[in-house]
C-alpha cells in the first residue's frame, strides 16, 4: 500500500509540473512563444554620436509632406534611435534603411518605446524594402492598442493582419519578425500574435524602420539574422 502511494504521488507531482510549464492562454487565444535564436548581428547605436543620423543608414518617406528627421538620442544614459519629427500628419510615413542591407528568409527584432505623438505612436521595423514606396512593415500603436502586418504596395498602405492588445506609451516594447519564402509571423514581446501568407516581395531587400504621421518614437537593439 505504501509503495502505490508513494507512486500515485510521485505521478501527481509530475502531473503539476507539466501544467506549471505549459504557457498560459491569454484574451487572445493560446500563447505561442518565441524560439530563443542569437542574432547574426544587432545594432545598439551605442557608438554612434547624439545628434546626428547613424553612419550607413538612409531617410526615406512614403506619401505627402516632408522627411522625418531620425537621429541618435540619450535616452537615461542609453544611445537610442529616434524618429522626432511631429510636422507631418495622415498617411506619411517615415522610414530609415540600412543601405548595404539584403534580406529575404530572416528573422528581425527590434525594441521600441512610444514617446510623443496625437494622431500616431508607436512604429516597428520594415523589410524587404525596395523603394519608399514597396515593402512590408509591422508595427504596434500605443493610440490604438493594436498590432498590425501591413505591405505599402505602390505606395499604398494595406492591412494584412491585425491583433488587439495592450500597449503602454513611454514603456519599451520588442517587436519580432520571422520570414521564410512567404510564411510572415510577428511577435509582439515575445508572443505571436499574426501570422501571414504573402506573395507580393517574394525576394530580399533593405531592412529597416517605420513611423506614421507624428509619432515621435525610439528604437534601439536592433537584431537580425539570416535563415
Amino acid at each position: 500500500m505504501v509503495k502505490v502511494f508513494i507512486v500515485f504521488a510521485a505521478a501527481l507531482t509530475l502531473l503539476a509540473c507539466a501544467q506549471e510549464s505549459r504557457p498560459v492562454p491569454d484574451s487572445e487565444g493560446e500563447v505561442v512563444e518565441k524560439s530563443s535564436v542569437e542574432a547574426d548581428t544587432t545594432i545598439s547605436f551605442d557608438g554612434e554620436t547624439a545628434g546626428t543620423m547613424p553612419a550607413n543608414w538612409s531617410n526615406y518617406f512614403t506619401g505627402k509632406g516632408k522627411p522625418g528627421k531620425w537621429e541618435i538620442r540619450n535616452d537615461n544614459g542609453n544611445k537610442v534611435l529616434a524618429q522626432v519629427s511631429q510636422e507631418n500628419f495622415g498617411s506619411h510615413f517615415d522610414v530609415i534603411v540600412m543601405d548595404e542591407s539584403d534580406y529575404q528568409d530572416m528573422e528581425l527584432e527590434v525594441k521600441f518605446k512610444g514617446v510623443e505623438g496625437e494622431e500616431d505612436q508607436g512604429g516597428g521595423p520594415v523589410w524587404r524594402y525596395l523603394d519608399e514606396n514597396n515593402y512590408y512593415i509591422a508595427r504596434a500603436n500605443p493610440l490604438e492598442n493594436n498590432f498590425r502586418v501591413y505591405k505599402v504596395v505602390e505606395g499604398n498602405r494595406k492591412e494584412m493582419a491585425s491583433a488587439d492588445i495592450m500597449i503602454t506609451s513611454g514603456e519599451w516594447h520588442t517587436i519580432f519578425i520571422r520570414v521564410k519564402g512567404n510564411q510572415i509571423e510577428c511577435y509582439y514581446n515575445d508572443k505571436k500574435h499574426l501570422e501571414v501568407t504573402d506573395d507580393t516581395f517574394p525576394d530580399g531587400g533593405k531592412i529597416g524602420l517605420w513611423t506614421k504621421a507624428d509619432a515621435m518614437t525610439y528604437f534601439d537593439d536592433f537584431k537580425m539574422k539570416s535563415l
